[in-house]
């Protein structure tokens, strides 16, 4: 690395991923969310109801006449990284691509039946090569989750919200799916932003384009490691006040944090199940409809309480402590009542209290 912390790689031939599942690179989270969002009462009923209401037709026509459509003839080099990002992940059927007029650096992926990806003027201007194609991998990786059809919904229930917003019981039944549809897409962020790795295998580059979305095209005033120490210092400064706070502020976004985006790829970036996917094992599409629910609520339950103990959270910290708190004394009532620790046992348990070993 040079001195501010980044270095830029060179043009290089990448692996590629034939067949491979969503679930490689999904974040445990991600799957968990999914799956509390589809069994949020009447959610699917309200799903159904809307697929038929929701203007998709309206919103191609609209990119198709005042946005700029991503061809051989335009914008050429983002026409290249996303048929190139579909060829390492194996999308068979290229998703249109449009450009927008908008400063506001963004990206998005929606559509009901065919996803449709949309990235604005700001963001084409403010990343290099390498960090435009993690982003349109991170896009495309939306796409093979299947992600577009939800966030299509999320847009429209969002204005929705806000045209029935003077119907107390309506704007309540809307504002309850609208947050958790926002608490699965944050879910979701991180996800794409594996698979923007994936495409891209220059971690580097994309903690530059998260840097970038956070302070500007400014990367000789930036330094990653200085990034990445932020959001250590988010998650365990603080008290309870500060937790509560940091829930407050994320409920209304539609994506996490950058500083905490860059911070959980740079982990998944060092740990082995990337190494594994990079090195050609990870699960198929093929082998999709054989996949065990119960081993994702397993593998998500684990990621969550790895997270609890793990986090330097003032919250998380005090909900570990008072589970494990709640398992010591459930132990020791188990030991008192089962006779496990009786007679000198027993003894020795009220010497070691006074030696402060109890």
């Amino acid at each position: 690395m040079t001195d501010t912390g980044f270095e830029k790689a060179p043009a290089r031939d990448r692996r590629r991923f034939p067949g491979i599942s969503s679930r490689a690179y999904e974040h445990p989270a991600d799957r968990s969310a999914l799956v509390a969002l589809r069994k949020l009462s009447g959610f699917d009923t309200v799903f159904k109801a809307l697929s038929g209401l929701l203007p998709e037709r309206s919103l191609r026509l609209l990119f198709l006449s005042d946005s700029v459509r991503v061809g051989e003839t335009q914008f050429a080099h983002l026409h290249t990284m996303l048929r190139d990002a579909c060829y390492i992940l194996d999308l068979e059927k290229v998703p249109q691509m449009y450009v927008q007029q908008d400063p506001k650096p963004n990206a998005m992926c929606i559509g009901l039946d065919e996803p449709i990806i949309v990235v604005t003027t700001g963001l084409v201007e403010l990343l290099d090569e390498e960090e435009m194609r993690a982003v349109v991998g991170h896009e495309v990786g939306h796409a093979l989750s299947g992600h577009s059809v939800y966030r299509t919904v999320l847009l429209f229930l969002t204005n929705l919200a806000l045209r029935v917003a003077w119907i107390p019981l309506g704007n309540v039944a809307i504002t309850a799916v609208v947050t958790a549809l926002r608490e699965w897409f944050r879910k979701s962020e991180l996800s794409a932003d594996r698979a923007g790795l994936l495409v891209g295998q220059d971690v580097t580059a994309s903690m530059r384009g998260l840097m970038k979305m956070a302070g500007g095209n400014h990367l000789h005033e930036m330094n990653v490691d200085a990034f990445l120490a932020q959001a250590d210092e988010y998650e365990k400064s603080g008290d309870l006040r500060d937790s509560v706070l940091k829930i407050l502020n994320v409920l209304p976004r539609t994506h996490p944090f950058t500083t905490v985006r860059a911070a959980e790829l740079n982990k998944w970036s060092q740990s082995r199940d990337y190494q594994r996917i990079m090195d050609g094992h990870y699960p198929r599409r093929e082998d999709d409809k054989d996949a065990s629910v119960s081993d994702s609520f397993r593998e998500s339950a684990s990621h969550y309480a790895d997270a609890v103990r793990s986090s330097k959270d003032p919250l998380f910290k005090l909900v570990g402590d008072i589970a494990g708190g709640a398992a010591d004394v459930g132990g020791k009532l188990r030991d008192k009542f089962t006779g496990a620790a009786g007679g000198a046992g027993g003894a020795e348990g009220k010497g070691g209290a006074a030696t402060g070993q109890g």
